[in-house]
Order: structure tokens, then C-alpha cells, then sequence
């Protein structure tokens, strides 16, 4: 029977497998990546306006969790980091929090079991809203000649300084973002492939010709079970590790000069 559920999936998977099946004519442009994001959205937006809708004193279960995860990042992320300040981006990072976390959840719900963060495009996206960001401000507070100056601070001797000068400025102006995208993608995705190998290496085992493999399908899939465990912490971990360092990067350049 298991064989028979195994022919019918297509082996090694397709470029049009990326798409849903019955969306393929009407909308070539939605892939499964496009319809995850948006419906993480719709879980944040909704569960917000519904735990808000009629705010009381006494909260219910809803409004007490609403307001408990924005006053988390209010208070742990935007005013321990940046300070009193960093207040006003409070509503930026706790949605930025909220959204990269119910994406990263994505990967071990069933039936859609791959994070939209898992795909180089969104993460890359949510880091250039970030450097955007804090480029601004930057250039708002300290002006552009002020800013860069600000950003490529050496406290060095003179003859050292146009050698660190360039590796300051990739720091500050390239890599910054990069590898804040790279650090969410590379996690989910990875995530995603452990339980892609260990899922369908169980069927593999219990699929062999030899008796001695079949049993060990069964380790396989308890480590599956095992993983989606860790990955609902590793979920959680980088959205609130992608939220602090866009908050460290708002505290760096929202700093008096050096």
C-alpha cells in the first residue's frame, strides 16, 4: 500500500510543483511560497483586530496574548536596545516578529509543512525593509556626509585606515543585510530539508527489499517527530533573533557620534 502511495508522487519534484495544482491557469504568478506569505499576513492581521476589537479592562485570553507579545517586543527588544527612543519603532518590530514567526510555523503545520522564509526572496525582502530603514534614519539624524562618517567610525591609526576603510564600509553598507537574510533563510531552509530526508527516508526504509532496513523506518520517522519539536524552537528563535538585530541596527545608527 505504502508503494503504491509512493508511485503516485512524482520523483524527484518539478519546477511546476513550486505552483498549486488548481491555480496554475487562473494565476501562473501565485506560487505556494506567495500563498503562505499572504496567509501569514491574514493570521496576524486578523488575530490582532479580532483580540482588539473590543478592548476591556479585564483582557480575555486573546487580548491578554495580543498584548503580551506586543509588550515583549515593546519593552524586551525595542526599549531594552535601543532605549526610550526606540519606542516609536515598536510597532514595526512587533510586526515584523509576529510575521516572521507564524512564517517560520508554517514549516511543521501539516499540509503546508515549508515556511515562506525558507524561499531567499522573503527573507531577503523583510532585510531591505530593515536596511531601508535604518539608512533613513541614519541620514535623518546625522545627515549623509554625517552618516557615512558615523557608519565607517575606525578608531585606528592613520596608516591602518585605508585598509580597514573598505572592510568598515562592506560591513556597514553590504553585509549587514545580507547576512541577516541569509541567517532566516538558511535556518528554515535547512529545517525544511531535515524533515523532508528523515519523512521520506522512512519510506525508503520500509520500502527496501531487505527485512533488516524495514524496522528502521521507524527510527526515522521518531526522529522526524524529534525535529519538528526543535524546529517549532528554531522557528521562534530566529524570528526573535531577526527582530534583535534589526533593533541593534536601529540602536548603531541612531548613536551620538563617535
Amino acid at each position: 500500500m505504502s508503494g503504491l502511495v509512493l508511485a503516485e508522487v512524482p520523483f524527484p519534484p518539478s519546477v511546476e510543483d513550486v505552483f498549486p495544482p488548481s491555480l496554475w491557469d487562473a494565476a501562473p504568478w501565485l506560487t505556494k511560497f506567495s500563498l503562505f506569505l499572504w496567509l501569514a499576513v491574514a493570521v496576524v492581521l486578523i488575530y490582532f483586530l479580532v483580540s482588539y476589537r473590543e478592548p476591556k479592562i479585564v483582557p480575555t485570553k486573546k487580548q491578554w496574548l495580543a498584548e503580551s507579545i506586543y509588550g515583549f517586543v515593546r519593552e524586551g527588544v525595542a526599549k531594552d536596545i535601543i532605549g526610550h527612543e526606540g519606542l516609536r519603532f515598536a510597532p514595526y518590530l512587533a510586526s515584523l516578529f509576529c510575521f516572521i514567526l507564524v512564517g517560520n510555523i508554517f514549516s511543521i503545520v501539516p499540509l503546508i509543512q515549508v515556511s515562506p522564509n525558507a524561499h531567499i526572496a522573503f527573507p531577503l525582502v523583510l532585510a531591505l525593509c530593515t536596511y531601508a530603514l535604518y539608512l533613513y534614519q541614519g541620514v535623518r539624524k546625522h545627515g549623509v556626509a554625517g552618516y557615512i562618517k558615523h557608519a565607517v567610525y575606525l578608531p585606528a591609526p592613520w596608516y591602518m585606515q585605508p585598509l580597514l576603510l573598505p572592510i568598515e564600509a562592506l560591513q556597514s553598507f553590504v553585509l549587514q543585510p545580507l547576512t541577516l537574510a541569509l541567517r532566516l533563510f538558511a535556518n528554515m531552509f535547512a529545517g525544511h530539508m531535515l524533515l523532508l530526508v528523515f519523512t521520506l527516508g522512512g519510506f525508503a526504509l520500509l520500502n527496501a527489499e531487505s527485512l533488516f532496513l524495514k524496522p528502521v523506518a521507524l527510527v526515522s520517522w521518531a526522529m522526524t517527530i524529534a525535529l519538528t519539536f526543535f524546529e517549532l524552537l528554531i522557528a521562534a528563535l530566529q524570528a526573535y533573533v531577526f527582530t534583535l538585530l534589526t533593533a541593534n541596527y536601529l540602536a548603531g545608527t541612531l548613536a551620538e557620534d563617535h
